[in-house]
């Protein structure tokens, strides 16, 4: 069976060493031009087991048609793949194609699964693969694999710790089934359907009059990007690491109660949260003792901007 696989980063490299281990014909590999500055191990590894690698600006451009139909695929196989493929492509090889996502749909299209997934406060996630249509995470599903969402996972976590590992072994044992002619082709229910948009920045601004479990949550599904955002005296900085103190009461919204060797305690409406780890636009991260010290930041001070509209 004659394989290309379309992906990207570590994960897309992780794949594609146990389809060579396993002796899958793996005929071509396609990856994002490379960034400046940045290594990219899938294309690495391509190079060094002899696979031809290409990197177009965009699939979806006439000649990369007409260069991939010389590798003459059976299947395609998406991996991490942020750009949308031209159905030219998705549709030419005799077995098709499969992609990976990192939610259980039809729940969380959309390219910022894990992160609204944890956000939501969910117990649960999971890996599809499915075979893609014109849409977007739509199309028959192949097989799934549920993770658990602990109460303390970051999207770093969840990603790197469950679902990237979790995610290289369904996608080899669904090529395992293709081959064996039994993979299945599961409708996905529309009706428990849901899609969001990319999180951003605009999504990521802690409100303090929230109640604590949502600012845990909101800071856990964006750490580490895009950065739970929240500022003082007009300095915006990002909160990453943190802890949920649900137990702590007294203080207003915002209101630094404390400082320990481990951070700032900061009250919401019923618990507060300890910042232990923070960044200022344009510097690395630090610990939030230092930021505070930078600051002048104090008992009392209050973060947001709450405190001008009360």
């Amino acid at each position: 069976m004659r394989i290309a696989l379309i992906g990207q980063a570590a994960f897309g490299e992780k794949v594609l060493q146990p389809l060579v281990d396993r002796g899958e014909e793996v005929v071509g590999v396609y990856a994002p031009p490379d960034i400046s500055g940045k290594t990219n191990p899938l294309k690495q590894l391509a190079l060094q087991l002899g696979i031809p690698i290409f990197q177009p600006e965009r699939m979806r451009d006439p000649e990369v048609y007409h260069q991939y139909a010389k590798l003459k695929p059976d299947l395609n196989v998406m991996v991490y793949v942020t750009s949308i493929l031209p159905e030219s492509i998705l549709n030419y090889p005799r077995l098709g194609t499969i992609q990976y996502h990192p939610s259980l749909l039809p729940k969380h299209r959309g390219g910022s699964a894990i992160n609204w997934a944890i956000i939501n406060g969910e117990a649960k996630t999971g890996i599809t693969i499915f075979w893609p249509d014109k849409g977007i995470d739509t199309g028959p599903i192949l097989l799934q694999r549920e993770v658990e969402i602990s109460a303390d996972d970051t999207v770093g976590s969840l990603y790197f710790n469950k679902l990237f590992p979790v995610g290289i072994e369904v996608v080899v044992e669904s090529i395992q089934l293709i081959k064996r002619g039994i993979a299945p082709r599961i409708p996905q229910d529309e009706s428990q359907a849901s899609y969001e948009g990319l999180c951003t920045e605009k999504d990521a601004v802690i409100n303090w009059l929230q109640p604590v479990i949502k600012i845990y949550n909101l800071i856990r599904g964006t750490n580490p990007q895009p950065g739970a955002i929240t500022n003082f005296g007009g300095k915006r900085f990002k909160v990453f690491d943190s802890e949920l103190l649900a137990g702590v009461a007294g203080g207003l919204p915002g209101e630094i109660i404390d400082t320990t060797r481990q951070g700032l305690v900061v009250t919401a409406t019923d618990g507060a949260i300890l910042i232990k780890r923070v960044q200022v636009e344009g510097s690395p991260k630090i610990a939030a003792t230092d930021f505070a010290e930078q600051m002048g930041l104090k008992v009392g001070d209050r973060l947001g901007n709450q405190a001008a509209t009360e």
